[in-house]
């Protein structure tokens, strides 16, 4: 038995050695990677952010350190919003905000055709939706130390676009953006990405752009899984019923987060195909268990994805994602798809290739 305790204690401490030596070797190497993001690509973004060193970088993680810069200068700010306009958003908001917890009913002429409901009704989500986001961090929670800065973003975020409001998700994405930059900086990086086309889809509920999102994404679905893709359309399971979580959160919600924010780099280099590349990598990782499900297990799996997913493995597995299908790109498919439906609202006849 002492001898069995010994060998056991012995191979307890290989392992522990063994732990320690990983950790200083991923130290050393983010360290370094700092370094060369700091002094050799930031100072020269322009002509760098594109090179192959820099891809190859991007693609093994950026270090937290310069995580909210690179982010920053990757979304870039199309939008040309600056610090002074989010203080003037913010200061509406809270005034606004002010209104409806005395009862006053004045209408700024910029919400003109936004009814007072609807803008209280966002309000309420949003107080409603930042208690359930990122819950075990205990940061973004009343009282927490990041609840006023989330709550600003989404507040003064409703003031700059009234049309869009606040949708359900929107927490998640200026969350992550809030652990990475300072509180104007975020904004400007949340209000420049939910203007992209595909989020702007999604958050505006454009059915009949989503769709055409869906389709691209089977076009790639069957190229890549066949016998998936095939599995999923004899349980009659449609994109919509996994991709919508995904793609409105950005997998912050569907992912560890530390996964989630590796995921972001490269959706920040690559645009809203890695968005769809990622669904793909995650529905190739998991194929062998997805195959053996029915719908219900299926879409219980998917919305609710292990926490214990290893990043290694997932971008192993999105790496062999082809993102071509005849010859053809993820923007070429889906502009065709696009021509597509406009031609069939037209009613005109519709010719697939």
């Amino acid at each position: 038995m002492v001898v069995q305790a010994k060998k056991r204690e012995l191979k307890e401490a290989q392992r522990r050695k063994k732990q320690l030596e990983e950790r200083c070797r991923l130290e050393e190497s983010i360290g370094n990677a700092v370094l060369t993001w700091n002094n050799e690509i930031l100072p020269n973004w322009e002509t760098m952010w594109c090179s192959r060193k820099v891809r190859d970088l991007w693609w093994q993680g950026i270090p937290p350190s310069v995580r909210g810069k690179v982010w920053s200068l990757a979304i870039g700010n199309e939008l040309n919003i600056t610090h002074e306009l989010f203080d003037i958003c913010l200061a509406r908001a809270k005034e606004r905000w002010r209104c409806f917890s005395t009862g006053g009913s004045e209408v700024e002429n910029e919400d003109a055709g936004f009814s007072a409901a609807d803008r209280e009704a966002s309000l309420e989500l949003i107080k409603l939706d930042i208690s359930r986001t990122f819950p075990n961090l205990c940061i973004f929670q009343q009282g927490g130390p990041y609840h006023d800065m989330l709550h600003s973003i989404l507040g003064a975020y409703t003031c700059y676009r009234p049309d869009v409001g606040y949708v359900q998700g929107m927490s998640f994405i200026a969350a992550v953006l809030i652990l990475n930059l300072d509180t104007a900086d975020a904004f400007i990086a949340f209000s420049n990405l939910l203007n992209k086309p595909c989020q702007m889809a999604f958050f505006r509920v454009d059915h009949g752009l989503m769709l055409t999102y869906f389709a691209a994404f089977e076009v790639f679905f069957e190229e890549n899984l066949p016998k998936l893709f095939a599995h999923f359309k004899k349980n009659n399971l449609t994109p919509d019923i996994y991709l919508i979580d995904w793609i409105f959160t950005l997998y912050s919600k569907s992912l560890p987060l530390d996964l989630a924010c590796r995921v972001w780099d490269v959706f920040c280099r690559d645009g809203e195909e890695f968005l769809f590349r990622t669904a793909l990598g995650l529905l190739k990782l998991f194929e062998d268990i997805l195959t053996k499900m029915d719908f219900i297990h299926i879409a219980q799996f998917l919305t609710r994805l292990p926490e214990d997913l290893p990043a290694e493995e997932l971008f192993a597995s999105i790496a062999t994602v082809q993102m071509q299908s005849r010859n053809k790109k993820w923007a070429q498919v889906l502009t065709a798809l696009q021509k597509d439906s406009r031609e069939m609202e037209k009613g005109s006849p519709s010719l697939r290739h």
